[in-house]
């Protein structure tokens, strides 16, 4: 399997996406505020936008889309003729798609996580004279660890993908087996013109 630009470009283009779209979701966190109920002594929360939920979901979404398309092409690593040689890029596959896999769950859970806290509205706090109160919002930085784990995603699908089809299209071991297949049948033809020289 060799390279393929195309494909090269789809994960990229899937990552880079994923990437804006989670900076995005940071930049665009619900804040909240506490205001006195007009019928009774409670308080509740309201809530301006749910514009990182969507973002957080798309990306998540991308990242997914990105995975499924790397991990199809190459069959998750289970087949491959240059696999099983146990070259240099047989583990260098094997190391990148280990990191892949880590920073891409690693991203997914960021991204699911902060889309899940960030849709999660409180309605009432408690009483109006109670101190101290405070709506649940999403934490600083979660989107933006699942953006830098999505650009390490990247770089570990494209260097997986890069090692893997290296190691699959046989390197060395291909022009061995064009070698061993000249040798062998040359071998009969010289043995027959030794014989005819000494008769």
């Amino acid at each position: 399997m060799a390279v393929s630009v195309s494909i090269l470009a789809v994960i990229t283009s899937l990552h880079l996406i994923a990437f804006v779209l989670a900076i995005g979701a940071e930049s665009r966190r619900s804040t909240a505020k506490v205001v006195p109920d007009q019928y009774d002594e409670r308080t509740y929360c309201v809530y301006d936008t749910d514009a990182s939920t969507v973002y957080g979901l798309a990306a998540f979404g991308l990242l997914l889309i990105s995975q499924m398309i790397v991990n199809g092409v190459t069959r998750c690593l289970c087949f491959g003729k240059g696999l099983v040689t146990g070259s240099c890029s047989t583990t260098c596959a094997i190391i990148f798609f280990i990191f892949s896999w880590v920073s891409f769950l690693g991203a997914e859970a960021c991204l699911l996580a902060g889309s899940a806290r960030n849709a999660y509205h409180t309605k009432y706090r408690g009483f109006l004279g109670q101190k101290d109160l405070s709506c649940a919002t999403l934490r600083k930085g979660v989107f933006a660890a699942g953006a830098a784990l999505t650009l390490l995603s990247l770089i570990g699908s494209f260097l997986y993908y890069w090692a893997h089809s290296r190691a699959d299209t046989g390197g060395w071991e291909k022009h061995r087996n064009e070698g061993v297949g000249m040798t062998s049948s040359s071998y009969p033809q010289q043995q027959q013109t030794s014989e005819f020289e000494k008769a």
